[in-house]
């Protein structure tokens, strides 16, 4: 624990957000005709703290325990006997023989999930249906899902299913892929969720709010929702001790019914919808106190893997509003000290099916780390570094990738001030505020 603390300490910026750390990680989807190769993309940066994380394979099975109980708030749920092999990458110490937070990962039919961009909900809907505490959370969710499904819509149903069965103990926004689709579903109350399918020529950066509108729901091919959804809100909005909003004429807008959107969106939020698309749609002038951003755009220029990353990676880099420079107005940026991980999904159309899928993975903040790109996820065993057991390690301690990367982090932040003179200009610079050509040398001061 005293390691745990100095790790912490070190980090910065982790202070200025422990308050809300919960309520953490930015999502990233695109659609697989905005892609430079066809591909289906998914990305998310999972912030919690300075716990590890491991990324592991895990077998498919014939005659696998047809009951899983939650190690985390005792969720439990059938299960069927047989299970696909997929990836997970779970926190870094097991919970009495259970991996938990399992986040992200692609299964054997080349189905991806990540789960979950944590959301925030209203007083108004949790006195409609309130959260259930023994109910599916992120901690079980890729586990009871993903070995399970074959396809991206299978997976909204599967966990749709459970959430209106067994409720959900948090609001969450989920994703699931694979090589023709990508959905993103939110559950919004105790019982109740909403999924949209991704335009195939646009994308979406996602920060902790709901933020599906305007439900379609004879659309069955681009929407879906939990049953009787539109009854249930009519009713709520009617009901004089509730008043939910979001329902008008038979509809349902779901970020309005579920969601907020108040000062802390203003400061926490929105300002990273804002930063996403202005790197990957700088064609569309926008100000970053506005107080809605359209969900879905069409990107200026196809999105490789790579982009994602600089995305997931961003502080405000190159504005007033950086992070690492001025920190104007102190907004949440994308990426923070308190990531512990980041993964891109990838499904792919031009290969044979064994080889359509790749994992790249960054561990710790990927600002501060380095994409790898695991080919392909029909593997059956992952590298040594990324098992290392034990949770608060010796950040010193090379053998364990995580470490190392959050070590790295942790040099670079506690100089993120510091002026350099670029030996090829003579000029003070701060290498990680502005791009910086890597090729040139650089000393301290």
């Amino acid at each position: 624990m005293r390691k745990f603390i100095w790790a912490a300490g070190a980090l910065g910026l982790a202070s200025a957000f422990t308050a809300t750390s919960v309520k953490a990680c930015t999502t990233v989807v695109v659609g697989k005709k905005a892609t430079t190769d066809g591909s289906t993309l998914v990305a998310r940066n999972e912030d919690v703290g300075a716990w590890s994380k491991h990324f592991y394979v895990h077998q498919a099975t014939s005659n696998g325990p047809t009951t899983y109980v939650s190690e985390d708030n005792g969720f439990k749920t059938s299960l069927p006997k047989t299970a696909l092999r997929y990836t997970s990458t779970p926190d870094g110490e097991q919970v009495n023989g259970q991996w938990i937070f399992g986040e992200s990962g692609i299964n054997s039919e080349n189905v991806a999930m990540s789960a979950t961009e944590s959301g925030t909900t209203n007083k108004k809907d949790l006195k409609a249906d309130n959260l259930v505490k023994n109910g599916i959370s992120e901690a079980s969710m890729l586990d009871v899902i993903l070995p399970y499904i074959h396809s991206a819509k299978e997976g909204v149903q599967r966990l749709g299913q459970i959430v209106e069965k067994q409720g959900s103990a948090e609001n969450n926004g989920v994703i699931f892929s694979d090589k023709n689709e990508i959905w993103y579903m939110e559950i919004g109350s105790g019982h109740t969720w909403a999924a949209v399918r991704v335009p195939d020529n646009k994308y979406a950066v996602i920060p902790n709010q709901m933020v599906i509108g305007k439900l379609n729901l004879k659309d069955s091919k681009n929407y879906m929702a939990s049953t009787n959804l539109v009854k249930k809100v009519k009713a709520w909005s009617q009901n004089k001790k509730i008043k939910l909003a979001g329902y008008v004429k038979g509809t349902v807008n779901y970020s309005k019914a579920f969601s907020t959107n108040d000062k802390t969106d203003a400061i926490y939020n929105r300002p990273r919808m804002w930063d996403g698309q202005r790197i990957l749609t700088p064609s569309k002038k926008q100000s970053i106190t506005k107080k809605s951003y359209t969900l879905f755009l069409k990107p200026d220029k196809k999105v490789s893997p790579a982009k994602v990353g600089q995305v997931l990676s961003s502080h405000f880099t190159g504005t007033k509003y950086s992070s690492y420079g001025k920190w104007k107005a102190g907004y949440r940026p994308i990426n923070v000290p308190t990531d512990v991980e980041s993964h891109i999904l990838q499904i792919r159309n031009n290969v044979p099916k064994e080889y359509a899928a790749i994992q790249w993975l960054a561990m710790a903040s990927p600002a501060n780390s380095v994409y790898l790109p695991f080919f392909y996820t029909n593997i059956s065993d992952t590298p040594s570094q990324y098992k290392v057991d034990g949770d608060y390690q010796d950040p010193t301690n090379t053998k364990s990738a995580y470490w190392t990367y959050k070590t790295t982090a942790m040099v670079v932040e506690a100089y993120k001030h510091k002026k350099f003179i670029d030996s090829s200009t003579g000029k003070k610079t701060d290498l990680i505020y502005k791009d910086v050509n890597p090729t040139k040398k650089a000393v301290t001061k």
